[in-house]
């Protein structure tokens, strides 16, 4: 995904207290429950999987552009050691999207990529974009292909998870106080929203000359009600709460939205204790109190940047995986960070959450749970080791500073252990 500098300082610009009776919601305990959710078919333990169980999976995998190369080589390493010692294969196969398939294709996702993904059995992206490519028309854009990507697989449920990491707490720019113990999972609308809806464009006023720009914000009740399906079972999962996230004050989709969600949760999820709250009140409060929230459900524009800013309670965009799922076929699994072209091919990139977005997919579409286990405990038995890349480094921390390769094979020569030792 491209992450866009500016979300976060644009997030603060909205931040206000809203008039919301439901501003500030009751603290809870912490919770560490794992993720899982009933869409398609289960795997063993009950959590969504796109295939069962098998011996070989076919997984077509996107490097992108910037880092993506350098990332996904530590990730194959990692895989390749989890799957050899486990007794099961891992066919990679690689494909073009973003960049490098503008340059190489002229399409930021071709017909061929699009194909072979639909006939994978889950896939794996590392990241895309640059500024090599911003000057382009829109068709002809990194993130055209991504959200295409989305819309053509039926992807539209986003789950981005931001838990900090005991290790981790201090690389937080907010105090300890306050992101000590955070466990947040963000459920986001993918194919709707005003990324999507029509009519937009770009016109020219005939009256007055000037040119005008427009978006249309749009969701169907359909569209509403299974993603707040999707949001019910990860939060039935979790600590039972739910927080959606609208603009119902101001916006009549956002009053559509909650209407809607209010129905699901009251027919499907009758446990579950949930709330609303105004966008610029939960991008606020995500700072200010971020232990309030168990699971936050939005749509598509909100879930892009309050996912985003949730993602730097932890500290670094480095660390963090997330999901790209539908009803059914396979997943997108992908770290949320840029390409960060300025770092490119200099050893310094953080292969961790990349690794920890193949764990997701072993979890969620290959049903392998227990494999997925080894491959997180590796990445914090690393971490309790010491092993820091740039993004997680802080002076005084008495960590190693060490680069994409040496925390890569680190990963994997922990992985080698734990599966021996199993």
């Amino acid at each position: 995904m491209i992450f866009q500098a500016a979300t976060v300082s644009f997030v603060v610009g909205l931040l206000s207290f809203a008039n919301n009776s439901n501003a500030f919601l009751p603290n809870r305990a912490f919770t560490s429950n794992r993720i899982a959710f009933r869409i398609g078919d289960y795997s063993e333990n009950g959590v969504r999987a796109a295939v069962p169980k098998a011996d070989s999976y076919d997984v077509t995998l996107l490097e992108g552009d910037g880092i993506g190369p350098e990332i996904s080589a530590a990730t194959k390493k990692v895989l390749a050691a989890l799957s050899e010692r486990c007794g099961f294969k891992l066919n990679l196969k690689p494909a073009l999207i973003g960049g490098i398939a503008i340059d190489e294709k002229g399409s930021p996702f071709p017909d061929e990529s699009l194909e072979q993904c639909r006939q994978s059995d889950s896939v794996l992206l590392a990241c895309i974009g640059g500024p090599k490519w911003d000057v382009n028309p829109r068709e002809l854009r990194p993130e055209t292909g991504l959200l295409r990507m989305r819309k053509e697989m039926g992807l539209f449920a986003n789950l981005r998870p931001a838990k900090v990491m005991s290790q981790l707490v201090d690389a937080s720019t907010l105090k300890r106080e306050i992101v000590e113990g955070v466990d947040v999972m963000v459920v986001r609308e993918l194919t709707g929203d005003v990324y999507f809806g029509a009519p937009k464009g770009i016109d020219t006023d005939p009256v007055t000359g000037e040119r005008v720009g427009y978006n249309n914000m749009i969701y169907s009740e359909s569209e509403v009600r299974r993603i707040a399906k999707v949001a019910g079972d990860v939060a039935m999962k979790r600590g039972k709460k739910l927080c959606s996230v609208d603009k119902a004050n101001v916006l009549d989709v956002s009053q559509l939205w909650r209407e809607v969600t209010i129905d699901v949760m009251e027919s499907d999820f009758p446990e579950i204790d949930l709330s609303h709250m105004y966008v610029d009140n939960c991008a606020m409060q995500l700072i200010r109190w971020p232990k309030q929230f168990d699971t936050i459900v939005t749509g598509n524009i909100f879930g892009d940047i309050l996912s985003d800013e949730a993602s730097m309670l932890v500290g670094s965009l480095g660390m963090l995986p997330s999901a790209s799922i539908g009803l059914e076929g396979p997943g997108v699994f992908e770290p949320i960070h840029g390409s960060a072209p300025d770092i490119a091919g200099k050893d310094i990139a953080n292969p961790l959450a990349m690794i920890l977005s193949a764990a997701m997919m072993l979890r969620y579409d290959l049903s392998r749970p227990d494999e997925a286990d080894i491959l997180e405990g590796a990445v914090e038995s690393v971490l309790d080791m010491g092993l820091r890349t740039a993004d997680i480094k802080f002076e005084g921390d008495g960590c190693k500073l060490v680069g994409c390769v040496e925390i890569g094979d680190a990963v994997t020569e922990v992985v080698a252990v734990k599966v021996a030792a199993a």
